[in-house]
């Protein structure tokens, strides 16, 4: 079953990027973008899209990475709270038991 999912994977990829291949080659015509402070080099149309997509790709890997670090400091925080509380009802149950 690993087998196939890794010749499926490996599919997908030559898939990804004879697609991207096609667009590319279908989309040479250059442009320039001009931004409020500046202005790039002329190159084609998919070199954009394609580096945008990238660039994009990136950014949402390292917000996930940085969702993933919080959300693990948060448990390890929340996990110590509860450690202490279950310590506390354990101690006091026990002052109970003496008690009676």
């Amino acid at each position: 079953m690993a087998g196939l999912q890794k010749i499926l994977l490996i599919l997908l990829v030559l898939v990804l990027v004879l697609l991207a291949l096609v667009f590319s080659l279908n989309n040479q015509m250059a442009v320039g973008l001009n931004f409020l402070v500046f202005e790039t080099k002329p190159h084609g149309i998919a070199v954009w899209i394609i580096m945008s997509f990238v660039i994009g790709a990136l950014v949402g890997i390292l917000m996930t990475i940085l969702a993933t670090f919080r959300a693990s400091v948060s448990r390890r925080t929340l996990q110590k709270r509860l450690d202490r509380a279950e310590q506390a009802l354990e101690k006091s149950r026990a002052q109970n038991d003496q008690a009676i």
